[in-house]
């Protein structure tokens, strides 16, 4: 009875040892997974602040040469009235009515002509004597504005410019005036009144918020109307002053912004909180005027892309973990499997449970790596989206930047033209994305008409580089040239650039690549045909081509998930989507949908 308790007192400082092993190897473990999170946290946050910085950019240079633009292109007209000899006219005779009446008349047609807000001549008293709107209400026609710093700069210097609220019509604009001399006295004033509203309202069709803010800090111009007349901080004792002199934000309360600087990544990019939201704040100062151009774009969908890739992250390296512990764990069985084959005949039941005990544990660990992969899966697919969306994006770059050199060489239609095909680019890409909820749940699509010779030109637009980089010409055959689906515009946009870029990877080793495209209509409906001249689908492949996570790709190159979340989009629309091999070599996908009851209008490139 004495002897077990020397062995238990013995035994005690082994099993200790053991126990703090295991608390070692775990503690080490949530280290590496914590330190993967924040490794994937960091480098997707600053890859998303870089990408956030990079549009701003991009929306700063086409809005500020944009505004540029159009507070340089009135400067002319007052200078323009200097060389009408009845302006200079009534200057010498203010009291004359009828020179009067023919000066409004004058610069009424002169304003038309332009397209200013308004045009009027100020005596050198600063009270206005003529104006293109003396009919209207709200004329500045008998005022007394010499208050304002455009009148006094333009009497003290020769010209002068100015933003503010109108004191009769109580609608802000920019001002520029130009003093009228003879032998160097200033005789009067010319001063236009320019509409900026027109360049705010186009503002608002793009992402984030913009705003203008003037030398005092006070936002002007903005894409909300709760940012309007505030500034981004108080105004000192002087400013204040000299507001309450001049006047120029009307009746507003100047109660300043819930602005404050949080950090400085640059020198004109900024991490601010705006009413309590953080935002990427990137700055623009312009060339014509004293201001600068404000972008905001919200931080949360960077932070929530930077919260995903930590979590991947982690999943990742708890991945590799458990991949450690099952090779671990096989080891320890064959080193038993083999002690066990050395060992006497009484011991082997125990082995044996011992044995369907691991294989039980690996098993469940092999379910659980399952799961994680699956969920690696998802968070890949992001980057797919992000290859889908490349060569637009690019192709909108191009069109900036070439709307640029149009705009220095003054072809504004060509850049107008520019911009529209910008902003339908980013509606499709909106709607494109928008999509990427079908692959969780089945949802309605609003199905309309939709020209097929339209959208197939769309997708082709996006792969067409891939296209041209290996050598694949791709035919297009539609008829009636007018025909028209029932369809969802994005999601058929996104099976057919699906469909044909599989036909591009799949022929890039074959002697010869061609992607056909053939549309017909039958009794209702329509039938695309997307062909190809490459090997075909393996056969072991083909029965099961729509199941998630089954492709013909090499491994890392596909997920096996694009023709799934196609033929689903396309069951949406009331349609089918089927393959087969051609006789003659190749794959063909076919495409059933309803058919529009009367063809769309097939819009023709500018």
């Amino acid at each position: 009875m004495t002897s077990p308790q020397p062995v238990r007192r013995l035994d005690l400082p082994a099993q200790t040892r053991r126990r703090w092993r295991g608390v070692a190897r775990w503690s080490s473990a949530l280290a590496l997974v914590a330190l993967a999170a924040a490794a994937g946290h960091y480098l997707a946050m600053q890859n998303g602040l870089a990408r956030l910085r990079e549009a701003a950019d991009h929306r700063l240079d086409m809005l500020a040469t944009a505004l540029d633009a159009d507070l340089a292109r009135f400067e002319y007209l007052p200078a323009l009235m200097e060389m009408t000899p009845i302006v200079p006219a009534l200057l010498g005779a203010p009291s004359d009515a009828g020179l009067r009446d023919a000066v409004n008349r004058y610069l009424d047609g002169v304003n038309a002509t332009a397209g200013a807000e308004m045009l009027y001549v100020l005596d050198v008293s600063g009270t206005s004597l003529a104006a293109s709107d003396w009919d209207r209400p709200g004329t500045t026609v008998g005022q007394d504005l010499s208050f304002r710093p455009y009148v006094i700069e333009a009497l003290q210097q020769g010209k002068g410019r100015f933003y503010g609220v109108g004191i009769t019509s109580r609608k802000p604009g920019y001002y520029l005036s130009y003093a009228l001399r003879r032998d160097r006295a200033a005789r009067g004033v010319v001063a236009v009144k320019v509409n900026l509203e027109e360049s705010e309202r186009g503002w608002r069709k793009l992402p984030g918020d913009v705003a203008l803010v003037d030398e005092r800090g006070v936002v002007i111009l903005a894409t909300r109307e709760d940012m309007k007349f505030r500034p981004l901080w108080p105004l000192d004792a002087a400013q204040r002053t000299e507001v309450q002199r001049s006047r120029p934000y009307g009746e507003a309360s100047l109660q300043p912004l819930q602005w404050r600087l949080k950090e400085v990544l640059a020198r004109n990019v900024q991490v601010i909180s705006l009413d309590g939201v953080d935002q990427l704040a990137s700055t623009r100062t312009l060339r014509g005027a004293p201001w600068q151009l404000l972008v905001l774009d919200p931080l949360a969908p960077v932070r929530a892309g930077a919260r995903y890739a930590a979590i991947t992250a982690s999943l990742a390296m708890a991945v590799l973990l458990l991949i450690a512990v099952t090779l671990r764990q096989r080891r320890r069985a064959v080193r038993q499997k083999l002690a066990s084959q050395a060992a006497l005949q009484a011991a082997h039941d125990s082995l044996e449970s011992t044995v369907v005990a691991r294989t039980a544990e690996l098993r469940a660990a092999q379910g659980e790596l399952v799961h994680a992969g699956k969920m690696a899966a998802l968070g890949q697919i992001s980057a797919g989206v992000v290859h889908e969306l490349n060569q637009p994006l690019t192709a909108m770059r191009t069109l900036s930047e070439s709307a640029a050199i149009l705009l220095d060489k003054s072809r504004f239609d060509d850049v107008r033209g520019n911009l529209q095909r910008i902003r339908g680019m980013v509606d499709r890409l909106a709607r494109l994305t928008s999509q990427l909820k079908t692959f969780a749940h089945r949802s309605e699509l609003p199905l309309s008409p939709v020209a097929l010779s339209q959208a197939l030109a769309d997708a082709q637009l996006i792969v067409s580089e891939a296209a041209r980089s290996h050598g694949i010409v791709i035919q297009v055959d539609v008829a009636p040239a007018d025909l028209a689906v029932m369809a969802e515009e994005a999601a058929l946009g996104s099976v057919l650039v699906n469909l044909m870029r599989n036909a591009i990877d799949a022929m890039q080793a074959s002697p010869r690549r061609t992607l056909r495209l053939e549309a017909r209509p039958r009794a209702g409906r329509v039938i695309l045909r997307v062909s190809d001249t490459g090997p075909g689908i393996p056969p072991d492949i083909l029965p099961r081509l729509f199941e998630p996570f089954v492709t013909s790709k090499p491994a890392g190159t596909g997920l096996g998930l694009g023709l799934v979340i196609s033929a689903q989009s396309v069951r949406a629309m009331d349609g089918t989507l089927t393959a087969a091999n051609l006789p003659e070599g190749g794959a063909c996908f076919v495409v059933d949908l309803p058919a529009a009851m009367q063809g769309v209008p097939v819009a023709q490139e500018e």
